[in-house]
């Protein structure tokens, strides 16, 4: 009797541990819309949570659907930390974009490894059409981290994840910078959005 309470005991300590970690995988259940990315380094697929982030989601796709990350680049690589895009085309001109989005960083999706989060100012409300793309888990970009003053994040808003190509991700990381004076954070040789699309199936 005691060796089944034991083990009852322990498959309620895994479950609770399984739910947890779920939690932190993010996501409602699907399906997701999906959109594509082709770039210049290869291609990557992107699913969309529009139950967790729909203001943003819905902002994303019209982006997409208007053809506007054609020929944008991704203009800011920090290894170990982002590749952000969204907001440029290949002379670092910046594209005129739509008034801006609700910050949905509230939403229970953290930034872990692959995600897609909005980039914005030091305003929360301000994000447009830039977006970075989490090279780890960067909690401290998360709703609610607190920094060494105590002071909570109103976070960066989490509305997708890279599920396949995210080599090309890495390929970006890896780019020489440091040629433009300007924009060292940006690749010597840009890395352009050649197309951009949903998927019909999605």
């Amino acid at each position: 009797m005691i060796k089944q309470l034991c083990s009852l005991a322990l498959a309620l300590i895994f479950t609770a541990a399984s739910c947890a970690f779920a939690a932190k995988e993010n996501k409602t259940k699907g399906p997701y819309p999906e959109v594509v990315f082709e770039t210049s380094l290869g291609k990557m697929t992107i699913e969309l949570y529009p139950n967790e982030a729909p203001e943003t989601v819905k902002n994303f796709l019209r982006y997409v659907d208007e053809g506007f990350y054609t020929g944008t680049i991704f203009h800011r690589v920090i290894p170990n930390f982002v590749v952000q895009g969204g907001g440029y085309d290949y002379e670092f001109k910046r594209r005129e974009t739509h008034a801006p989005v609700v910050n949905e960083a509230k939403n229970g999706l953290d930034n872990l490894e692959a995600t897609l989060s909005m980039a914005r100012t030091a305003d929360p409300d301000s994000a447009t059409s830039q977006f970075f793309i989490n090279l780890k888990h960067n909690d401290n970009l998360d709703y609610g981290w607190k920094d060494s003053r105590g002071s909570k994040s109103a976070g960066y808003a989490v509305f997708g994840k890279v599920v396949e190509g995210f080599d090309v991700v890495k390929k970006i990381e890896r780019e020489p910078r440091g040629l433009y004076r300007s924009r060292p954070e940006a690749p010597n040789y840009p890395v352009i959005v050649e197309k951009a699309y949903r998927l019909n199936n999605k």
